[in-house]
């Protein structure tokens, strides 16, 4: 999470840490706020349990080695600062500036808080509601923008087209960092194979969760805090 101007508060190690880091209280409120709305509207998704499921996993960490290769990459190759031009812009970059729970004792009751709310808020809330948003709504839309409101949701899920494929990833990669992208459109191509091959909504969200679940662990593992 970056907020804009943050490091002015940050320089003024006097003022205490939920005003110098506003980002870790404002992850907790976006975490209730999150949950509640889910939790509100559950019965209205259609999360049938599948043996495509356990497909959707093995997808996930198929699609999330990809994403996180290029900072491994930049381990590899043992690079120091910035990257060359192209590989700089194919994501082989340090990753190190993102969520760092070390602000609190590592173990401590308020680290094991900020840790587990941001793997909650990745596994759970960012798969079920991107993945609700991406292919159960927008992937149906886009094959039925011209009929009444509400129509959509009788095109069959995973329907198969180029154009809401195109659509559908070239939007999923524009919602991140331009440091993802390449990720972001091998990942969001597999998604999209996946969700035509299952036909399953469950099958994608685990997809996602799983992806989620072992970037976070590969973020606090070895310091790639800039993946989450």
């Amino acid at each position: 999470m970056v907020i804009p101007g943050i490091d002015f508060f940050r320089d003024h190690t006097e003022l205490p840490w939920w005003r110098r880091q506003p980002e870790y209280w404002m992850l907790g409120l976006e975490v209730i706020l999150g949950t509640g709305s889910l939790a509100f509207f559950w019965k209205h998704y259609e999360l049938q349990w599948s043996r495509w499921v356990w497909f959707g996993a093995v997808m996930g960490a198929v699609g999330i080695g990809f994403w996180i290769l290029p900072t491994q990459i930049y381990d590899w190759m043992r690079l120091e600062g910035e990257a060359p031009f192209v590989l700089h812009y194919l994501g082989v970059q340090a990753r190190l500036d993102g969520f760092d729970a070390s602000l609190f004792e590592q173990g401590s009751g308020a680290w094991w808080v900020a840790v587990i709310t941001r793997f909650w808020r990745a596994v759970v809330l960012v798969a079920l509601a991107e993945e609700i948003f991406w292919r159960g709504f927008l992937m149906r839309y886009l094959l039925d923008m011209d009929g009444p409101a509400g129509r959509f949701w009788k095109v069959p899920f995973g329907k198969p087209s180029w154009m809401t494929f195109g659509v559908v990833t070239f939007l999923f990669m524009m919602a991140h960092a331009p440091v993802d992208y390449l990720g972001a459109i091998i990942y969001g191509s597999l998604t999209y194979w996946v969700t035509i091959r299952t036909r399953s909504l469950l099958a994608v969200v685990v997809m996602h969760a799983v992806a989620n679940l072992l970037m976070g662990i590969y973020a606090l593992q070895f310091g790639k805090y800039g993946l989450w």
